[in-house]
């Protein structure tokens, strides 16, 4: 396990860049140097120093020697893995492969999974994509007039469910709305088959599933799925959100970001407590078990 969680990282070039940055971060400021200082001895724009210390953009080797030099880092076995880190966060991401059916913000989205250490997410009608199996995501992606795009967006699914869950760390808490226990998707079989699955996760170790009932009448959420991501590497918080008029996500825009949150914890209060959304869950698959095609 352990060397597969290590290879998931190794694949993935933007948490190197985001870590690179918090420990390039960290050498400037145990200087005293501010980013315009720092910016300007290394005679770069300040604009290229902040997307480095991001992680929004990668830094070249030479760069990096640069940095090292100006921040006085001398012990060798630090340089070396601040320089393989700088090599990894240049490589290809592991969902390059997808690249022509993901849309950038979410493209941009899965390179933070790797590095989250919890995970909230929201669904008003749906499964949520991280928890679906395969015959009811195929269902959902039969909408798609491209079978080709189809195929892609269910393997990349499929890549990034075994992704995410062979990390050992994370936390993991899913609100879906009652509808989506109800909604027919792929016929009986598919959607046994899927809420069995949810029953499964419910009794996972650090994962909360809670169903959100019909009864909660209007809330926040009802815009859409919302993710939130908490960072290993800073403790700061991602907002994914999906939408028809296109997907957003959010990073810097903090004050947004703490709003989505409050309503993800209103939500959690509306919403059975996992007991009882367990519960209703097995009702429900019980009812399926009864039903007649």
């Amino acid at each position: 396990m352990l060397h597969m969680v290590e290879q998931l990282l190794a694949d993935d070039p933007s948490a190197h860049r985001r870590r690179l940055g918090v420990d390039l971060r960290r050498s400037r400021e145990a200087l005293n140097l501010t980013q315009q200082q720092a910016a300007d001895q290394l005679e770069w724009s300040l604009s290229k120093l902040i997307r480095i210390e991001t992680g929004a953009h990668g830094v070249s080797v030479s760069d990096l020697r640069s940095m090292i030099g100006l921040y006085r880092i001398s012990d060798q076995h630090r340089i070396d893995a601040l320089l393989a880190a700088a090599r990894a966060s240049r490589a290809k991401a592991w969902w390059s492969p997808y690249r022509d059916v993901v849309p950038t913000p979410f493209a941009r989205y899965l390179g933070y999974e790797a590095s989250a250490v919890s995970f909230r997410i929201f669904h008003p009608f749906l499964v949520p994509g991280l928890l679906q199996t395969a015959g009811y995501a195929a269902e959902l992606l039969k909408t798609l007039p491209d079978e080709r795009r189809a195929q892609l967006l269910l393997e990349l699914k499929r890549d990034r469910q075994e992704r995410v869950f062979a990390q050992p760390g994370p936390s993991f808490a899913f609100i879906m709305g009652e509808e989506g226990l109800y909604r027919w998707i792929g016929g009986r079989e598919v959607m046994q088959r899927q809420l069995a699955q949810l029953a499964e996760v419910a009794g996972r170790a650090k994962t909360k599933l809670q169903i959100l009932p019909f009864s909660a009448g209007a809330y926040p959420g009802m815009a859409g799925p919302l993710v939130l991501l908490r960072l290993a590497e800073n403790g700061e918080e991602v907002a994914f959100l999906e939408s028809v008029g296109g997907d957003e996500l959010m990073h810097d825009e903090q004050e947004t970001i703490d709003r989505y949150a409050k309503y993800f914890e209103i939500m959690v209060k509306k919403s059975l407590s996992p007991e009882r959304s367990e519960a209703l869950l097995r009702e429900r698959i019980a009812q399926l078990g009864r039903a007649e095609d």
